[in-house]
């Protein structure tokens, strides 16, 4: 049995750094999921996946309506995992007044799981090979910030006719 309960900001990061298969724990969060395996009712479980909700770092969607997905790890053998604290996490934000929430692929994930969803491609976000750092403000840099990704969305509030566009 599979159950979403809330979770702090340290486990959670300590869980995807533990995990995470290839980026970096983000720096802050709004908030915090994490799934529950449970062999019974009353059975404590064990923590098998957690998701990270945060503002977005991009200056441009950072509206105060938008969340962002920052990272979503699952263990390994864990069947929808990521769909299930996906949904979660869009019923979390969407209760908390969030308009849309955002989420990046890299370009050689297929998205699947998104489509299915709801969730629709909104641009792709090209390589950044010497990471994000600047003399004005230094970034620590990312693994994956030399890779093409793609930028997803799912929006809950009402759309203007150009961010329908775009969306599609």
């Amino acid at each position: 049995m599979l159950i979403i309960r809330p979770m702090a900001q340290r486990p959670a990061k300590a869980f995807v750094e533990e995990h995470h298969r290839h980026s970096k724990v983000p720096q802050g969060s709004k908030f915090q999921l994490c799934l529950i395996q449970q062999a019974s009712p009353s059975d404590e479980g064990e923590v098998v996946g957690v998701i990270i909700v945060g503002r977005p770092p991009a200056r441009n969607s950072d509206d105060g309506v938008t969340a962002e997905i920052t990272r979503c790890c699952v263990k390994e053998g864990i069947p929808n995992g990521c769909s299930i604290l996906m949904g979660a996490a869009c019923k979390a934000a969407k209760a908390m007044g969030y308009e849309r929430i955002i989420t990046y692929t890299l370009s050689s994930e297929s998205g699947s799981s998104l489509r299915g969803a709801g969730w629709l491609p909104s641009g792709e976000v090209k390589a950044n090979k010497n990471g994000w750092s600047r003399a004005s403000r230094p970034r620590q840099i990312n693994l994956v910030d030399g890779y093409d990704k793609l930028k997803w969305v799912k929006v809950f509030g009402p759309l203007i006719k150009a961010e329908k566009q775009q969306a599609s």
